[in-house]
């Protein structure tokens, strides 16, 4: 009994510090947040002006701005996942076979999930506006001298282009380690089968990446929602604020103009949206994973 009480409290003040760090970065903010988005507020008055439910009104009303940064949000969310999961597997697939440099190209690959990504951002907005110049003088060919961040559907493709590339080394990563943990005697026996390299990797391989494919997907479904650093980057919402995402609509809503009410209100039904979405793709995936 003596041991088990020891233990207990041994549990009790090692987690103490992690629940009250957790509390005061997230909880007692995401409560402040609700309170705010009750109020008409622009961060300097000393007293917040309670309006009740008037600024969920307004942004389920059809806020223009706030519709359109879903949308926006949405189609970056749809491309970023299925590139960035095909991309990634393929090139895992790649990897993992035994070829020369493979170690070396895995690391290539990585380097630049592990750099900020505004740095990321302001190195692809130079590429975008003078390296693409100086090649088309080299190349002549036609796409490189577009405006690729002055329109804005070019503006988009860029915006999912460098954001697949940013992160494409952590999906590999992953799928690396899972394809690795695929029992070599399945294979083997679907090789005595008969079954041919691709009937293996579609009939037995992919069917086994099951909880590798559900973290990847969870993954890039959530980093893709929460798009801002990238946007703030190369394009800062324009042209014409046709690549607002909804997190930098929000951004720009509390902290640019100052209405900390509706930009609360404005981030709590995203929240909602974002928890809906998780949830039901976690609980999809999870029903198509295959067991051993």
């Amino acid at each position: 009994m003596g041991r088990k009480k020891k233990q207990f409290w041994e549990s009790v003040l090692y987690t103490i510090p992690a629940i009250i760090l957790v509390t005061i970065t997230i909880y007692i903010p995401f409560v402040m947040s609700g309170y705010y988005s009750l109020t008409e507020w622009n961060g300097i008055a000393k007293e917040p002006v309670f309006i009740g439910l008037d600024n969920f009104k307004k942004v389920l009303s059809g806020s223009s701005e706030f519709i359109k940064s879903l949308i926006f949000t949405g189609k970056y969310t749809i491309l970023f996942m299925i590139f960035s999961n095909v991309l990634a597997l393929a090139i895992a697939v790649a990897l993992v076979q035994k070829i020369r440099f493979a170690n070396l190209m895995r690391g290539m690959f990585f380097v630049p999930y592990i750099m900020s990504m505004i740095i990321v951002g302001f190195i692809w907005k130079f590429i975008f506006s003078q390296g693409f110049e100086v090649l088309f003088e080299m190349t002549g060919w036609g796409f490189l001298n577009w405006s690729w961040l002055g329109e804005s559907n070019l503006a988009f493709v860029a915006i999912v282009m460098v954001g697949v590339w940013q992160s494409l080394g952590f999906y590999i990563v992953l799928y690396i380690a899972g394809l690795q943990a695929v029992p070599t005697d399945v294979l083997e026996a679907a090789t005595v089968d008969g079954a041919t390299s691709w009937k293996r990797f579609f009939k037995v391989t992919l069917p086994l990446l099951g909880p590798s494919i559900t973290t990847c997907v969870f993954m890039s479904l959530t980093n893709a929602l929460k798009v801002f650093d990238i946007i703030l980057a190369l394009t800062k919402g324009g042209p014409g604020g046709s690549t607002y995402s909804a997190t930098l609509d929000i951004y720009r809503e509390a902290f640019q103009n100052n209405n900390y009410g509706l930009g609360s209100a404005k981030s709590l039904v995203f929240f909602v949206i974002v928890l809906v979405i998780t949830q039901l793709a976690m609980k999809i995936m999870k029903s198509r994973e295959v067991d051993l």
